[in-house]
């Protein structure tokens, strides 16, 4: 088994109040195949819509991809003006086995905006094991 480094993710774009499961260890493909543990190094975050968007990130322990939040699994939640990006970059990365899943979330902010017109897109960075 060799670690390879790769985009473990498409762009992948979610559109207004919505919650999905965007990554699967085990199940999703990658640029370097299917892997049964994942190493997620970053997340890259971009608001296309119109308004502030509150985007928040699940790490969802042995299952497929949800689309419930619970808040016990959420790692982030931040608030994204339009035309901005972010990136969410651990100090060690976060490990996924067997079919552990990241899921996002785009709800609506306190100020700023409703959330409908939101269109945010994540780039997903980091290593798989083949």
């Amino acid at each position: 088994m060799a670690l390879k480094k790769t985009q473990l993710l498409d762009i992948t774009s979610v559109t207004g109040i919505a919650t999905v499961g965007i990554f699967t260890a085990g199940v999703t493909a990658t640029a370097a195949g299917t892997a049964s543990t994942t190493y997620i190094k970053n997340v890259i975050m971009h608001n296309t819509g119109l308004g502030t968007a509150r985007v928040s990130l699940y790490l969802n322990p042995d299952t497929n991809p949800v689309s419930v939040a619970v808040t016990a699994n959420r790692f982030l939640r931040v608030d994204i003006a339009p035309n901005e990006t972010t990136f969410f970059e651990s100090t060690y990365p976060i490990v996924m086995t067997g079919t552990d899943s990241l899921s996002v979330e785009i709800t609506a902010p306190d100020a700023g905006g409703t959330g409908i017109g939101s269109a945010v897109n994540f780039i997903v960075n980091g290593d798989t094991d083949v």
